[in-house]
């Protein structure tokens, strides 16, 4: 499918589907989410994976100071 079947068929911006077709978006808009789920039938996990960067994380936030205190 191209990228011009996915703008027409979901309505969203050339730009948000460029980002997340590229792996380059920093935010993912929930509802262009869901209407790529519901446009190729798939699940939020097909689209998502957790990747553990901790040189990208933000310094200082709740997660980097509690990561390793198990």
């Amino acid at each position: 499918m191209k990228i011009s079947d996915v703008l027409r068929e979901t309505g969203l911006s050339r730009n948000t589907v460029t980002l997340m077709y590229k792996e380059t978006a920093q935010k993912i808009d929930i509802e262009a989410l869901d209407k790529l789920c519901c446009l190729f039938q798939c699940e939020v996990g097909d689209f998502l994976e957790f990747c553990d960067r901790p040189e990208q994380s933000k310094k200082g936030s709740y997660l980097d100071e509690n990561r390793n205190q198990d």
